[in-house]
């Protein structure tokens, strides 16, 4: 029998484990660039706790419309690219499989992904904001 533990995710958790991992590895590689964020509008990424967080830490937000699969890095390269990864298997632990498999991408997967942001963000604006990827 696997044990499941199950939790909910909240402001309290965001800033207290996920950011602070999120926040720390850039500052370790690169200290004299500024850290800039893109999340969604999910309630524990606009809690009052969470936007006090970034602010001390010095993190800039970037806006991200309320729902825009098109500009979402998650929707258009982690999700399908970890799918693809882990199709088939199974796993004692389906949380560890889905970091092990985010932390062993290469560096050079990332920054296609944000290169290909940068372009969808772009026919964003050239589509006024209209949704592309089905198109």
């Amino acid at each position: 029998m696997v044990a499941t533990f199950q939790r909910t995710v909240t402001a309290d958790w965001y800033t207290t484990i996920c950011l602070p991992k999120v926040i720390s590895e850039p500052r370790k590689i690169i200290t004299e660039r500024r850290i800039i964020l893109q999340q969604d509008n999910a309630s524990l990424h606009t809690a009052q706790k969470t936007r006090q967080y970034l602010t001390e830490e010095n993190v800039e937000l970037l806006d991200h419309p309320p729902y825009s699969p098109d500009l979402s890095p998650n929707d258009f390269f982690t999700f399908p690219k970890i799918k693809n990864r882990l199709r088939g298997q199974r796993f004692q632990s389906p949380v560890d499989a889905f970091k092990n498999a985010v932390l062993d991408l290469p560096a050079n997967e990332w920054n296609k992904c944000f290169e290909n942001w940068f372009d969808r963000v772009q026919m964003c604006i050239n589509l006024r904001g209209e949704y592309f990827e089905k198109q």
